[in-house]
């Protein structure tokens, strides 16, 4: 998961990363408020945590900056004044959730997860999206109970891929979510990912479980029940002879097979 930080004490901003960054989340730093909030608009991040006292505005200006600006990313606010009034202001400004300082490195990163999966519509930290199944907790994946062997970017696709299911993604979004800005290769590594993970799923179960290829803009999955074939156009990779109506259709389908060849072939799992 991606995090914007807002802090400019280095001392709490190192606290932080130390506390989240083991959970595999991706921390950019802001230090001022009008940095942060130039960056959450730009920016597509799962969570934002912001300090109530910045250099240059108070922490709920920066939520109030990022509400008007239609940026719904969710924000826990934190604070090391256990004042009712500052509680309550922040919340009202639009915050997700409150902590004071000092906090517990474990907790931080846990209430961190649930916001991210409350602010996507998801109680609790196992997502079944048809026959597949993400532990956010755990970070493992499982299908029809047998567990689908991930690298950590490929955990990470599917991560996001259920956190938002039923939404289309871009390859932009899965760049940022996996790599967070930093030396980001080529979008085509994308394709390359979902390639490999389907060829693991249909390795584990002769048959897709619902990631969707969205011609010319992304991927996005969706619920398809057991012994149920996705369309020929949802599944190029599946479908050989996918003679789609649109022959953009039908070379993304070509392009997917010749990917698929091209990998090396898979070890079975012990």
């Amino acid at each position: 998961m991606r995090v914007l930080v807002v802090e400019d004490e280095a001392v709490s901003a190192r606290l932080i990363r130390q506390a989240i960054e083991p959970e595999r989340f991706l921390v950019e730093q802001a230090t001022i408020g009008e940095e942060a909030v130039g960056l959450a608009k730009l920016y597509d991040f799962d969570i934002a945590i912001v300090d109530l006292k910045l250099p240059d505005m108070d922490g709920t200006e920066v939520v109030r900056r990022m509400r008007l600006a239609n940026v719904a990313t969710p924000v826990l606010m934190l604070s090391g004044s256990s004042s009712q009034d500052d509680r309550i202001r922040a919340l009202m400004a639009g915050a997700d959730d409150f902590l004071e300082k000092p906090f517990d490195r474990r907790e931080l990163a846990v209430r961190l997860q649930a916001i991210v999966r409350r602010s996507r519509g998801h109680a609790a930290s196992v997502i079944r999206t048809g026959r597949l199944t993400v532990d956010l907790n755990a970070r493992s994946v499982e299908i029809d109970g047998k567990k689908l062997p991930v690298t950590p970017k490929e955990y990470g696709i599917l991560e996001l891929l259920s956190l938002r299911k039923g939404k289309l993604l871009t390859k932009e979004i899965f760049l940022d979510h996996l790599y967070g800005g930093m030396d980001e290769p080529e979008q085509k590594i994308v394709d390359v990912f979902i390639c490999k993970l389907r060829k693991k799923i249909a390795t584990l179960t002769g048959e897709d479980v619902g990631i969707q290829t969205v011609w010319g803009q992304g991927y996005m999955l969706k619920d398809v029940p057991a012994g149920h074939q996705l369309a020929e156009e949802a599944a190029p990779f599946m479908a050989e002879g996918a003679a789609a109506a649109d022959p953009r259709q039908a070379a993304a389908a070509e392009l997917d097979l010749l990917l698929l060849h091209l990998l090396p072939p898979l070890r079975q799992a012990a």
